[in-house]
């Protein structure tokens, strides 16, 4: 059976949703084709889910710092409930139902190339249908967590993100493996929902490293006194799990081995492009697709092919993956309607810059741009300055004991912003200034001209400015 349609887009995840849209609203007829659930990793085993058991840990510690204010135990059975009422259950029709309404046409099943501008979709019925695309192909099939190569770690069954996030239990004892944003905010979720034992081991030298570095160092104090057990230049040797689901052993290379009910692995991702017929146009199965700014793949003749989100190794960011999946749905109807498609709008411009991320940890940790490292290494003339967050006005309002840190990075040839980091109790709030300043290039001249109100955190924008000689 051969169905033809203007746009077939592999992955039905928020990047893959957003093409979809895009397309139909630019007069395109659109497939979409997707083996698991519409919504993808976001909707149902990543952001959602761990924001989710995040916040009431979240808001326990921020009750703490407030003299008269209590909370009692967390009640562990209903935060997981509200977990799965976030994930609607791990029911998707919801998303297919607005899917449809687009209107596009759902295929449940797995896609993959099968040579220029053809998908071959093995329904999840066992048929099979190929489709041809008069304009384009778009893959947006995300990534999915790597496990290292140690000896016993994949017989061990270890959790990733996906079985942390909709666990049906919190562990007594938990390890876990990595120390990166997943490792980071899942090992305080299960903490703070009743892991009496969690034990991070980090290869490197730091908490979430690609940070500013005090960014990893105030998470480590928080780390600490909440009795998380951080322990940093720790590689796993070997990983023994005799029983499956029974107690797990991981021997370190130094001192006794440390033992738990689950192990999370947290230790990156990869793209997940194995099976989706990249080697039928000549690409390499398993690695990312590169794309121009456009999302238009750079390795394929024709330029019909196309990738967003995780796949293309830009920013492994929901957000930015439907910001993608915007200008490519835009790119790609403009161009088959014989309309400019070399409007501003229609470049990824947002990644050149440094996409936005918040780590949902207490203390929060965002940023928007380059840390001083990358811009460093990226050749500008850098100046830095920083500015205690707890000396503001509306942090001590905010309770006692407030701790936090903000950091600008200043390009000193343009004076304008390359990055700003923000460390601290509900700092992701702040973000989306810095983005704006960061992205906009607003001069610092007329940045001082923004007057933050009094008594909010955000006067650490007045501060830092003031701390560079405004």
């Amino acid at each position: 059976m051969s169905d033809e349609f203007d746009v077939i887009v592999i992955g039905a995840g928020p990047a893959g949703e957003n093409v979809a849209d895009r397309a139909v609203r630019g007069g395109l007829t659109a497939a979409i084709v997707e083996e698991r659930l519409v919504g993808g990793e976001c909707s149902y085993w990543a952001c959602i889910p761990s924001k989710a058991l995040l916040r009431p840990v979240d808001l326990v510690a921020e009750v703490s710092r407030v003299p008269g204010l209590s909370l009692g135990p967390v009640d562990v059975a209903k935060v997981l409930a509200r977990r799965d009422e976030a994930v609607s259950r791990y029911d998707d029709s919801g998303q297919v139902g607005w899917v449809d309404g687009l209107p596009a046409t759902f295929l449940r099943g797995r896609g993959r190339l099968d040579g220029p501008r053809r998908v071959r979709v093995t329904m999840s019925d066992g048929g099979e249908r190929v489709l041809s695309a008069r304009h384009a192909v778009v893959l947006a099939t995300g990534s999915t967590p790597a496990i290292p190569p140690v000896p016993g770690l994949r017989e061990a069954s270890p959790w990733t993100s996906h079985e942390v996030t909709a666990a049906k239990a919190v562990p007594e004892r938990l390890a876990v493996i990595g120390g990166g944003v997943v490792a980071c905010e899942m090992a305080q979720a299960m903490h703070g929902l009743g892991a009496r034992q969690t034990t991070v081991l980090v290869r490197g030298g730091s908490l979430l490293a690609r940070m500013e570095p005090f960014a990893g160092e105030l998470l480590a104090q928080s780390f600490a006194e909440a009795g998380i057990d951080v322990r940093l230049r720790t590689d796993a040797v070997r990983v023994e799990r005799p029983e499956p689901g029974g107690k797990v052993t991981v021997h370190l290379p130094e001192g006794p081995p440390v033992e738990a009910d689950e192990l999370l692995v947290a230790t990156g991702r990869r793209p997940a492009t194995s099976h989706v017929g990249l080697e039928t146009v000549g690409l390499r199965a398993g690695e990312i697709v590169e794309v121009d700014d456009s999302m238009r793949a750079t390795g394929v003749e024709g330029g019909w092919l196309y990738a967003v989100g995780d796949l293309n190794g830009r920013a492994l960011l929901t957000h930015m993956g439907k910001y993608q999946a915007r200008v490519c749905g835009d790119v790609i109807a403009a161009r088959a309607n014989g309309g400019r498609d070399d409007l501003p709008a229609m470049r990824d411009a947002a990644d050149r810059y440094g996409a936005p991320q918040v780590v949902f940890t207490d203390p929060q940790i965002c940023s928007a741009g380059r840390t001083e490292a990358q811009a460093r290494a990226a050749g500008f003339r850098v100046r830095t300055v920083e500015y205690d967050l707890g000396s503001v006005s509306g942090a001590y309002l905010l309770g006692d004991g407030y701790r936090g840190r903000a950091k600008a990075v200043v390009d000193e040839e343009r004076r304008v912003l390359l990055g700003v980091t923000f460390a601290g109790p509900g700092t992701a709030e702040l973000l989306h200034a810095a983005t704006v300043a960061v992205t906009a290039e607003v001069p610092l001249e007329r940045l001082w001209h923004a007057v933050p109100s009094f008594p909010t955190v955000s006067e650490v924008w007045l501060r830092l400015l003031e701390t560079y000689g405004l």
